[in-house]
């Protein structure tokens, strides 16, 4: 699990995405401070992404969709660890 602060790693996969002008409205009605949660000054948000990366950095399962409603599988991501563990 990685906590991403930034959205530093998620920028270098390009997973990050500015936030529209009319939903930035909305979020700060709502009282949403994006930037105080990013912990900078951006109004952007990563896309829901898990990734399985094997010990010598080589990205073996990658799982994201640009529709935040559409989170990884959990299952997926479990099975793409237990092949990776059979590698070893």
């Amino acid at each position: 699990m990685l906590g991403d602060p930034e959205n530093r790693v998620a920028r270098q996969f390009g997973l990050v995405f500015d936030i529209p002008a009319e939903l930035k409205e909305v979020y700060t009605l709502m009282k949403i401070d994006l930037p105080r949660y990013n912990g900078d000054s951006s109004w952007q948000l990563p896309m829901p992404a898990r990734f399985v990366i094997d010990p010598g950095g080589v990205v073996r399962h990658a799982d994201f969709d640009p529709d935040y409603t559409v989170r990884p599988d959990p299952l997926e991501t479990l099975a793409a660890l237990r092949r990776l563990e059979e590698r070893a």
